[in-house]
């Protein structure tokens, strides 16, 4: 039995169709299997140890930057501190006065009359008369 060129390319040309047909279906099963089984509650586990590496990285980055954060915090904060204290003397003042009650209550009376407790909570003891006035234009002062 002898094929002719025709036939061939016939035969060709279906199963090329049918191949090609039958690959994106099988692709297209496949791809809503594995769809299928990423949503799944099972695939967590397997997707957390797969990624294990890259969680384990983030959290020592994050663990890292939160300490030089919190050093770079408490240490200026610290700094801040100690240098309101000399300025101010309070920490001082308080040492002295720390066994009797009625002296420290008079000092620091004394302390908010002379508008030390108002820097040490930050309103900074500028007079009504110091501050400056607003234009009323714009905002502008």
């Amino acid at each position: 039995m002898e094929i002719d060129a025709y036939i061939l390319l016939l035969y060709f040309a279906v199963w090329t169709l049918f191949y090609f047909y039958l690959s994106h279906y099988i692709a297209r099963l496949s791809r809503d299997k594995w769809v299928e089984y990423i949503r799944s509650e099972e695939s967590d586990e397997m997707l957390v140890e797969a990624l294990g590496a890259v969680i384990e990285e983030i959290e020592d980055r994050m663990h890292d930057k939160l300490e030089a954060f919190q050093s770079s915090f408490f240490g200026s904060l610290g700094a801040a501190s100690k240098k309101l204290d000399q300025s101010t003397g309070q920490s001082t003042i308080k040492a002295i006065t720390r066994d009797n009650p009625i002296m420290g209550f008079v000092a620091d009376y004394m302390m908010k009359r002379a508008n030390l407790g108002d820097i040490m909570s930050g309103k900074g003891g500028v007079n009504d008369s110091e501050k400056p006035k607003d234009s009323g234009r714009l905002g502008l002062k």
